[in-house]
């Protein structure tokens, strides 16, 4: 790719402001990157604010590192912890533009450059020049000593060539979550395109429902209306329409589509969310509910993009695994860890016509867990980094790693090693996995997921460190959608 003369030079570029990506830039800049994020739409934050799914999953206890800043920069914003817990699916929910307010905020705070509205639209690497060559979708030309994928599905990696993690398994369900609120007056929408009240009469307790001893057909509770609608329930009174129940969930096998098949695919999951409001308007009877016409600046009042619950993973050098989460010291890989969840493992399939052979995977029994640093590190590209959902994990353990709180730590950590094989003049697989580390412990990070002592009080550092070297050793164990682990397991605990 030929380069102008104007072409600006950057350490760390980060293609896509995602969850994880969002969180890599912030670090890059903060260990003394120039860094640049080249994002396509207006906001940062992914998942948790352009997808709309602004209801975190998990790490309650293990708020650490920017999760932890960001969680609390929210409680602040709210009135506190407590003002977060609105809806009963998470003890932390917010509205997306106040989310992508925050992450603005602390990226510029942190000296992050943004490039809004912008996409790579070519990549290259000049032979003998170390450097990558990015052609923007504005016009200009950057160069970057290493590249961060922070896209949603892994894009940027495939195109340059990362190895692909194929388990050939069947893709989650994808969602195009919608922020509704309730209007002073009736806002009854006209019929959506391919409307037909059979995909969501099983949604919850009402005169449609075939109600089979409290469950629908599925064998999933009904709930009722109400509490269906209260259960994404905003501080500040909106409804986070994100259902799994005969709802919005909608499958296609959107990794194997081309961009225009894509895009087609998306208008149809659109069509599918707006004909669950539909329903829930003339059907359930909430005349006066609605799409928000004041969270997303999108001509329908719809996030910017689906929420992903699967990217195309990549081959990295090291690899997460269910089996590795279950059994942490059967492997080596808790000694390389940089970021911890303690969710289940849960998969969304039940909007796939085969669901009823992957049902089991809906709720999967893990103690809480760590990812190691060689998930974000492809085996086959130097240079490149993958900062969101497309790192090295196995198809099923990406029903645990994919939550937002795994993708911030992980993105953290993504930065952390950017910026140090920037500033050393090294690959990112030359660095030893203790660099990274010890910056992520010096920036309030959980390694390891222990419950005993929590970032900032006396003896956290030290306790994560012997847990790394081996020296101790924690007990997990499956606690419902709270999973825990514990060096010294409370008496009546």
């Amino acid at each position: 790719m030929a380069l102008s003369a104007c072409s600006r030079t950057y350490d760390v570029v980060v293609a896509g402001g995602g969850t994880g990506g969002t969180a890599a830039a912030i670090e890059a800049s903060r260990g003394g990157a120039r860094t640049l994020v080249v994002e396509e739409g207006t906001w940062l934050g992914g998942v948790l604010t352009s997808a709309g799914v602004s209801a975190v999953d998990g790490n309650y206890r293990l708020r650490g590192g920017i999760f932890g800043e960001f969680a609390d920069s929210l409680a602040a914003r709210y009135g506190g912890y407590d003002a977060l817990r609105s809806g009963w699916v998470s003890n932390i929910l917010f509205n997306p533009r106040v989310g992508a307010e925050i992450f603005s905020s602390i990226a510029a705070e942190s000296g992050v450059e943004v490039k809004f509205g912008t996409t790579v639209t070519g990549i290259g690497r000049k032979k003998g020049s170390g450097n990558w060559m990015l052609r923007l979708s504005d016009g200009s030309r950057v160069k970057a000593r290493i590249l961060v994928d922070g896209t949603e599905l892994g894009d940027v990696a495939r195109s340059v060539g990362a190895e692909a993690l194929d388990d050939g398994r069947t893709v989650q369900d994808l969602t195009y979550v919608a922020v509704l609120k309730e209007y002073s007056h009736d806002v009854l929408m006209e019929m959506p395109e391919g409307y037909d009240a059979e995909f969501y009469r099983n949604c919850c307790l009402n005169p449609l429902a075939e109600d089979i001893d409290g469950n629908n057909p599925k064998g999933q509770k009904l709930w009722s209306p109400e509490q269906m609608l209260s259960y994404g329930r905003l501080p500040d009174g909106y409804i986070m329409l994100n259902w799994p129940i005969y709802g919005n969930d909608y499958y296609v096998d959107y990794l194997a589509l081309t961009p225009e098949e894509r895009s087609e695919a998306f208008r149809q999951a659109k069509s599918r969310t707006l004909g669950f409001v539909y329903f829930i308007q003339h059907d359930l009877g909430y005349t006066r509910i609605g799409v928000a016409d004041d969270v997303f600046p999108t001509v329908d009042g719809l996030p910017f993009y689906p929420y992903f619950r699967e990217a195309r993973r990549i081959a990295g050098r090291d690899t997460m695994t269910v089996d590795a989460a279950r059994h942490p010291y059967s492997y080596d890989l808790y000694t390389r860890a940089v970021a911890v969840g303690d969710y289940p493992v849960d998969h969304h399939h039940y909007a796939n016509p085969g669901w009823k052979k992957l049902s089991h995977l809906s709720f999967g029994s893990i103690p809480s867990f760590s990812v190691p640093l060689g998930v974000v590190i492809p085996v086959s590209v130097e240079d490149l980094l993958v900062a969101d959902k497309a790192v090295s994990v196995d198809w099923e353990m990406n029903g645990a790693v994919r939550l937002q709180p795994v993708l911030l730590g992980l993105g953290q950590a993504a930065g952390a090693l950017a910026a140090i094989a920037a500033r050393s003049g090294r690959h990112p697989s030359e660095v030893p996995a203790a660099e990274v580390q010890s910056v992520l412990l010096d920036h309030g990070c959980y390694l390891l997921p222990f419950l005993d002592l929590k970032p900032g009080e006396q003896g956290f550092r030290e306790l994560q460190e012997q847990g790394i070297r081996g020296e101790v050793r924690g007990i997990g164990r499956t606690v419902g959608w709270a999973n825990e682990t514990w060096v010294n397991l409370p008496v009546n605990n």
